[in-house]
This record gives structure tokens, C-alpha cells and sequence, in this order.
């Protein structure tokens, strides 16, 4: 029996070959490369000459290039590549012209000279026929179109150097060596991840014609039956991994810190002066419970911007510090750890002033520890927090430093998790001496938590409704190339907010005209590859000059419809006294405008702010998007949040624009994220977009699959916790995940 996880792709494929695929791809066994899968097929009809087209219909023809060229468009940014193509039809030779907007890559390729497959819609432009940015596959010199024109092509993951034609070739000679597209009887056995009883009941086939039939079928309902397949089987090894972590978490010890009758809790509950919401009530009754159990607490808590999470947050604090505890508040940027750290202290009152005149009977101490501090000040800092005096410490990535040291870390509550990577959060946990319960807010979940939640591993509290006081916001999308005089209008608006009182933000993806945007989102499918190189698209277009801080700020001073109006900046590259003395201004109403970059994404709270205008707002994720405008409408007055965008309609990034109109509902975002990002690195520490650790499997579209190989990995896990009886499946965890992402099973 041959094991392609072990077998190298040079025996195969020699040496050359198989170190193109190493450097490339990252590909180095016969095992690696089989699960290199296509990401789609071109399906394939019966081949046309160009002589005699059908209008507005997909056709398929091969032809040689005659010529190409590009020039720019006349009325928007950005070029055309007109390609002359000719089918050498020896009845009735014809040509035909197709168009490439931003066809950069097709430039590069279809030269004079090469013979390529195309398909695409025919059109008509003034009378011709024409096919508009078809898709094309190039061919080699001693490949017939009508060899694979009559089954469905696979495409392959490509990078600029390794075509989806040169890797398919490749494959198919992997396939061809192990037998795998010849005589069934002569294909060499393969270890099947699958038991056997579960691959009976799922229908799934065996494990060679599954291999044939996702990289070569026959027709498309082949590839299909073989794809459910590989998500089945990828659903169960990463359940199994989930299943077996699981079994080993229940087994470690936390320390419970159940509630107390008397102490910090119950007198800060009597001080509130409004009644929780129904849903902080409820949330709260179960964190209680949670922290209350001698396991490590593991929650995320969801919740809209402007919910109240803080508020639970502070109140699950509170109860592990009556329990002998401490707990930790990781912000992610120093803005908002010190206005944490100001609006805990305040609600608290005399409950944050252990030792102090005026302190009260049940109360403790709540420090500030982030880079910037003086080192008098940070030395103040890391002394309470060793000593126990400190039960709450709130801070930056400066909790994470190796000289931070707590007494007893008893809760470890992060704050807009989306803004750490897994390692950042567990690094913290690692400071207590047993487990500590961990607490994870966020408003928008990002794609790797939701895929975490379908997968089962961890648990999810949804906190509704929003407290009194909090109004809702409208959002509205502000398409420039559409409307071009909407520009002016969005500032006379924000003119509108200010003559009434109110105030305004305005965002911006970058600090200065020669920065990259700091806050740009990838667009990537989930595979870091050229997605123009890969023989059947082009490249993207160039995206337009981005709005910035400064030139935003110096544009707004020249706005005629600003005079008088107090404008502010606030960026990452100002030092913190100046950070903090533009944001205190901000919240005392000293400033009316204030343009800022993404640093007042979260939790920064200015009551009179009800207009927000995102500019370039393309460049951002939809979790940002839906932070951002959390910040407006939070004084009782509705808010509303403008998205300007200088793309086009129907541009894949408008439809994150769209998502984020349409609805206020941060898992309904995080849904739609999800399909647009994909997931993640589900097992490591990857958040989101990139390089996925799912090949097929997609955690919304698939949910039924994972729900049945939950319930399987289960079985087998409590059946065989060591799976000394499943020795590929143990192999293929192994094999399948990076050599330590298994251990970030349970630090999500």
C-alpha cells in the first residue's frame, strides 16, 4: 500500500519539476499535490468556428493570436486590451476581437503566435461579434483543443511562474503513475482517512476514483461526487483533532470563582443607576455560572456595538475578584485601554479605590499598563499587578510582555478579539499557574471565530438589544462614479450636523498621501496565489490614489462649506500626549470634524457624535466597517454613517459595501464576511483571508457536512481517545496540520 503523504514528488516528477512545485506551492509529496484540488472547472460544449457565432450565447473555440494591443479608456482610469483572434477554420477561417478592461495579465500572454481556448458570451459592439473579457486557457504546442474541450478543465490554484495548465500536466502525470486515470485493477491501494462504516453510509466511493474524478472527470457531476467527498473526509480529520482537544480540555482543572452574596458585585449592582437589559441579565446569569464551574471558561460574547458588553465584561470582573482572583482587559490600541480604564474607574467610584481615602468597604484597584506609560508609572503598574493589589489590569500588547506577572490571573477578557492573532491572546493566558477562564468580546465576529463556532469549539453568548439611550444608525452608500456631486454633498451634511450641535468623524485608510493603506482588505479568495497568472482571468484594477489624514485635513480647510468649523486629527503616528489631547478635545466638543484613521475603531465613545463619513471606504473589511460606525448614535440621537466609494457598481469590493448597508446584524455580517474572506487558518494562528487551512470544505455552505463529522469524530474519539485504532486518521491530523497548529485547538 503506498502513502502519498510520505512518497517525494521528485521520484515522480524529477527533480526539477518537483522544486518548481516546493518553491511555488509549497508542495512536496505525491500526497500534497493530489490535494492540490482544482478550484473550478471550465465546462466545455462542442467546439465553434468564429464564422457564424450565436449572439448571447457561452460559446467555446480555440484560436491563435493574431494581435494584441492596449490602450487607456477616454472617460475613466485604466486601460483596454483588444486581442485579434483567429480559428484557421479551413472552410470558413474568421476573426474575432475580444476586450480586456484592466486585462493586463491577457496582454502579457495572448501574444501574436499563441494558440489559446476561450469561452465566454458572445455580444455585439457596433454590429461585430465580440467576447468580453472571456476566459482562456493557454495550450501547448502538442495539445488538440478537442482532447479537453469535450470534458470539464480543471483550473488550478497558480502563482505567476506555475500556470493551472503546467500544474494540471503535472498532476496528471501523478495520476498517471499511480495508475490512478487507467485500469481500475492496476491503481495501487491508498490509506483511506474514512472508516470504512462511514464511508458506506455517506455513499462516498473509494479513494482512488475520488482522486480521478476531482482532477480529471469525465463530466461535472463526477467532479461533485468526489469534491462531498473531500469535504467529508476534511471535515472529519479536523472534527476528530477538535474532538480529541476537547477530550483533553475537560480533563484540566481551572479554579471556579463562583459568585459571593456579599462583596465588589453586589454593591456595584446596588450603585447602578439604570436597570441591566434583559439580555445582560441573562448573559450575566451564565457567565456566572461558567466561571462559577472548576473548568477553564472558554466564551465568545457577541454583541451589537453599543450593547453593553463592557458593562458585562466588568460585572464577570468583579465576581472572580470577590472569588480571590484578578483579571485582565487586553485593548487593542492605547486610546481605548486608557478610556477603559477611565470609564471603569469612574462607574466604579469608590469600589476602584482599595487603600485609598474615601475607598469602599468591599473594593479594589484598576491600573493602566500600555508602552507609552513613564517608567515610574509602568514599574507602579507591574507592582500591583505581581502583588494582588491590582484586580483589574487593563492594558495594550504591553500585557503581553514577559515581565508582566500576575498573583492570581483568575479572567483574561479581550476586547475586540479580531484585533489580536491567537498566539497574542493565549500568550497572556499562560501567565496563570492553572487555566484561566477566558472571556472574548467582539460586535462582528471575524470569519475564523465563526468558523470556529460552526465547528463546535467554542462556546458563543449572543447579548440583544441595545440599552436605553442608544439610537440607531442608517448607512448609506455614497457612489462617487455614479454621482460625482455627491462629494460636495457629503460635506455640506456634515456642515448640517455641526450648525446642530453635533459632530462628526471622518476616516480615512491611511495617514499621508506616500503611506500604503493601513487598513486595506485583501480580496483574495483564500489562496495566495496570482489570480491573473493562473491562464484564466486578469489582474485587478489599479486601485484609484487613497484618501489620507493629511491631505484630507488640508482639503477640508480649503472647503468652502467648512468655514468656521473646528477640524482635528487623530493617527497612529502621533505621540500619545497628543493622541490623548485631541481625543479629550474631541469628547469635550473643543473640536467639530475630527479625521482620523482607524484608530477610533473601537470603543471610543463621544455621546454628541452622529455622523460618520468613511472615505475609500472599499479599503476596509466589513468587521471594520461595522466598528466604525458603532461609534456614532451613542448620545440618544439617531446616527449616520456615509460610505464613500470611488468604485464602480458591480466591483467585488462594493459588495462589502452593500452587506454593510443592509443590516446592522453582526453575525448576518459575519456570515457574509465569511464568504467573501473565507476562514482562516481554522486550527493556527491566522485570523482570516490568506492562506486557508480548508481546501474544500466552507464552514457556512457545508454546515451539514461538519455537523455529521462532529458527531462521527466524536464517536470515534470516545471509542479511541489515543486513535490507536485509526492510525491513518492519526497520521492525517498530523499530516494535515502545521506541526503546532493542533496546540491552538484550545486557545481560540
Amino acid at each position: 500500500m503506498l502513502d502519498p503523504r510520505a512518497h517525494r514528488l521528485e521520484k515522480v516528477l524529477g527533480k526539477a519539476n518537483a522544486a518548481k512545485l516546493e518553491k511555488g506551492l509549497g508542495l512536496r509529496t505525491v500526497g500534497s499535490l493530489l490535494h492540490h484540488f482544482p478550484r473550478r472547472y471550465l465546462e466545455r460544449g462542442e467546439l465553434q468556428s468564429i464564422a457564424g457565432l450565436p449572439i448571447d450565447e457561452d460559446v467555446t473555440l480555440i484560436a491563435e493570436v493574431l494581435s494584441s494591443s492596449q490602450r487607456s479608456m477616454r472617460n475613466r482610469r485604466g486601460s483596454i486590451v483588444e486581442v485579434v483572434i483567429t480559428d484557421r477554420d479551413v472552410h470558413r477561417p474568421g476573426t474575432l476581437t475580444l476586450s480586456f478592461f484592466h486585462g493586463y495579465q491577457a496582454y502579457r500572454d495572448l501574444q501574436a503566435g499563441v494558440t489559446a481556448l476561450f469561452s465566454g458570451k458572445v455580444s455585439l459592439y457596433r454590429g461585430k461579434p465580440t467576447l468580453t473579457n472571456p476566459n482562456y486557457l493557454l495550450l501547448d504546442d502538442d495539445t488538440t483543443g478537442e482532447d479537453i474541450a469535450s470534458r470539464p478543465v480543471p483550473v488550478y490554484p497558480a502563482t505567476s511562474t506555475l500556470t493551472s495548465w503546467w500544474i494540471a500536466q503535472r498532476v496528471a502525470t501523478v495520476l498517471a503513475e499511480l495508475g490512478i486515470t487507467g485500469d481500475p485493477e492496476d491503481a495501487v491501494r491508498l490509506p483511506d482517512v474514512v472508516p470504512a462504516a462511514f464511508a458506506a453510509r455517506e455513499r462516498l466511493g473509494d479513494l482512488v476514483t475520488a482522486y480521478r474524478d476531482i482532477h480529471a472527470p469525465a463530466e461535472l457531476a463526477d467532479a461533485y461526487r468526489a469534491r462531498h467527498r473531500f469535504r467529508y473526509q476534511e471535515a472529519l480529520i479536523l472534527q476528530t483533532a477538535l474532538a480529541r482537544r476537547r477530550a483533553e480540555q475537560h480533563a484540566q482543572v481551572a479554579v471556579g470563582r463562583p459568585r459571593r452574596s456579599a462583596g465588589l458585585l453586589a454593591d456595584f449592582d446596588a450603585a447602578l443607576p439604570f436597570t441591566l437589559t434583559e439580555g445582560q441579565r441573562t448573559v450575566g446569569e451564565t457567565l456566572d455560572e461558567a466561571l462559577s464551574a472548576d473548568r477553564p471558561m472558554n466564551v465568545l460574547l457577541q454583541g451589537e456595538v453599543g450593547s453593553g458588553k463592557t458593562l458585562v465584561a466588568l460585572r464577570a470582573m468583579l465576581q472572580v475578584v470577590d472569588a480571590g482572583g484578578q483579571a485582565a482587559l487586553l485593548a487593542p490600541t492605547e486610546v481605548l485601554a486608557a478610556q477603559h480604564h477611565q470609564s471603569i474607574t469612574a462607574t466604579l467610584g469608590p469600589l476602584a479605590a482599595a487603600g485609598m481615602l474615601g475607598g469602599a468597604e468591599h473594593a479594589t484597584r484598576v491600573v493602566l499598563l500600555t508602552g507609552s506609560m513613564s517608567t515610574a508609572a509602568r514599574r507602579t503598574a507591574l507592582l500591583a499587578a505581581a502583588s494582588g493589589e491590582a484586580g483589574i489590569v487593563i492594558g495594550t500588547h504591553a500585557l503581553l510582555s514577559e515581565t508582566v506577572q500576575f498573583a492570581e490571573l483568575g479572567l483574561v477578557v479581550v476586547d475586540e478579539q479580531h484585533r489580536f492573532g491567537v498566539e497574542q491572546r493565549d500568550t497572556l493566558r499562560t501567565r496563570a499557574g492553572v487555566p484561566p477562564h477566558l472571556l472574548v468580546m467582539t460586535a462582528t465576529p471575524i470569519p475564523r471565530t465563526v468558523a470556529m463556532t460552526v465547528f463546535g469549539d467554542l462556546g458563543v453568548l449572543t447579548l440583544d438589544g441595545l440599552p436605553a439611550g442608544r439610537a440607531p444608525i442608517d448607512t448609506h452608500i455614497v457612489p462617487l462614479v455614479e454621482h460625482p456631486v455627491w462629494r460636495e454633498r457629503v460635506w455640506q451634511r456634515a456642515r448640517e450636523e455641526v450648525d446642530a450641535g453635533r459632530q462628526v468623524y471622518v476616516v480615512c485608510p491611511k495617514i499621508d498621501g506616500g503611506e500604503a493603506a493601513s487598513s486595506t482588505f485583501d480580496d483574495s479568495d483564500g489562496v495566495e496565489f496570482d489570480e491573473a497568472a493562473d491562464g484564466i482571468g486578469n489582474t485587478p484594477q489599479k486601485a484609484p490614489p487613497l484618501a489620507s489624514v493629511e491631505e484630507t485635513m488640508a482639503a477640508l480647510a480649503q472647503t468652502a462649506t467648512l468655514d468656521g468649523v473646528r477640524i482635528g486629527a487623530l493617527h497612529g503616528r502621533l505621540d500619545p500626549a497628543e493622541k490623548s489631547a485631541t481625543m479629550n478635545a474631541f469628547h469635550r466638543g473643543e473640536l467639530d470634524v475630527l479625521v482620523s484613521t482607524t484608530v477610533i475603531e473601537v470603543g471610543v465613545d463621544v455621546p454628541r457624535a452622529t455622523l460618520m463619513v468613511i472615505l475609500d471606504a472599499d479599503r476596509f473589511g466589513i468587521s471594520q466597517l461595522h466598528q466604525l460606525r458603532g461609534r456614532v448614535g451613542r448620545g440618544g440621537l439617531p446616527g449616520t454613517c456615509l460610505l464613500v466609494t470611488a468604485l464602480e457598481a458591480g466591483h467585488p469590493s462594493r459588495v462589502r459595501l452593500d452587506a454593510v448597508a443592509s443590516t446592522t446584524d453582526g453575525f448576518a455580517l459575519a456570515a457574509e464576511d465569511l464568504k467573501l474572506r473565507r476562514e482562516g487558518d481554522i486550527l493556527g494562528a491566522r485570523q482570516s483571508g490568506g492562506r486557508s487551512t480548508l481546501k474544500l470544505l466552507r464552514v457556512i455552505e457545508d454546515e451539514k457536512i461538519i455537523v455529521a463529522a462532529r458527531q462521527d469524530a466524536q464517536e470515534i474519539i470516545e471509542e479511541d481517545p489515543q486513535l490507536a485504532g485509526h492510525p491513518v486518521l492519526a497520521g492525517a491530523i498530523d499530516d494535515y496540520l502545521d506541526p503546532e497548529a493542533e496546540e491552538w485547538l484550545d486557545r481560540g
